[in-house]
């Protein structure tokens, strides 16, 4: 019995060390997982070390200094010039408020061509997977050519006296004997033009991933196409539609390709890149380039957090 009593009650200290051993061995597992992902971190760590925060701390610093007056133009010295941005907002505020403006009605444009081709493309022909796929291809294929060719390619179709603009002349949507080419419109044009592509995908992930069933179910409650688009449809494709905005509307704002003068543009539709090329390249005036890249990623950043949570997709932030 008493065999029997000692074998069907374990010891007090056999349990104590049977849970001090556990609780040594989850320790040393959360110590080599540590690690383990501090290991495969440091290179990811390292390249945004060097190539972004770097660069950023750098923009920074350069956008408070003032000139040197012991030498000649292009020398400046550190000393807390935050009248550099004051200086910056007023000399180009025509610049700050065209960019943004023209950043959104690309934006707005390449939203309204992008969505029925998304929902074409992921919708529509999913029953037909090789239809799909090369509509998918079609939408990628600008990838594979220069932003820069692709832009001055345009600039060719729309020169004075080119058969596509003859057309345009001939359907009124440009004045006969005008021209196109550095106007805001053909700046809105070829922005909306290259961007369509970075609206498109992320609108077509949500909708290929889009539950048919859930349409269906609509349809057979006796709801209309536009009920079912409107309910269903909208509302679950949302963080695609706010993903492509955001990935259209940034590198938009900063651009200054399409509004060059040597492409779509004129000195009359330059934006917020163009200044910052011009005070960084011709002038070598470094901190005025400098503060008006930092004001310009400000802006955006406070944009795109207001966007984002007034679209109720703070997960994107």
């Amino acid at each position: 019995m008493a065999i029997a009593g000692f074998s069907a009650s374990p010891s007090k200290g056999g349990s104590k060390r049977n849970s001090k051993g556990a609780s040594k061995s989850a320790l040393k597992g959360d110590r080599k997982g540590a690690w383990v992902a501090g290991i495969l971190l440091a290179p990811g760590l390292i390249y945004l070390s060097l190539f972004f925060l770097t660069p950023l701390v750098q923009l920074v610093v350069t956008a408070l200094e003032s000139p040197d007056p012991s030498y000649a133009i292009g020398a400046y010295v550190y000393d807390l010039n935050f009248q550099n941005f004051a200086d910056v907002a007023v000399k180009y505020s025509l610049q700050i408020f065209r960019s943004f403006g023209y950043a959104l009605l690309a934006t707005i444009f390449a939203l309204l061509i992008s969505y029925p081709l998304a929902y074409f493309v992921g919708v529509k022909v999913r029953r037909w997977p090789l239809l799909q796929r090369m509509t998918l291809i079609l939408v990628i294929a600008p990838f594979f050519i220069s932003f820069l060719l692709r832009t001055v390619a345009w600039k060719q179709l729309l020169a004075q006296g080119s058969p596509l603009l003859d057309v345009l002349q001939n359907l009124g949507l440009v004045a006969h004997g005008g021209y196109f080419i550095g106007t805001p419109a053909a700046v809105v044009f070829g922005l909306t033009y290259n961007f369509i592509p970075f609206m498109t995908l992320p609108i077509y992930t949500t909708l290929e991933r889009l539950d048919g069933r859930l349409l269906e179910a609509g349809s057979d409650l006796y709801a209309s196409p536009f009920k079912v688009f409107t309910k269903i449809t909208l509302p679950l494709s949302m963080p695609g539609v706010v993903s492509g905005t955001l990935l259209t509307f940034i590198p938009i704002a900063g651009d200054y390709v399409n509004a060059s003068k040597e492409f779509l543009g004129a000195p009359d539709t330059s934006m917020i890149g163009n200044m910052v090329d011009q005070d960084f390249l011709a002038n070598q005036n470094y901190p005025y380039a400098s503060a008006l890249s930092v004001l310009l990623m400000a802006t955006i950043l406070i944009l795109v957090s207001l966007y984002v949570r007034r679209a109720g997709t703070e997960e994107l932030l």
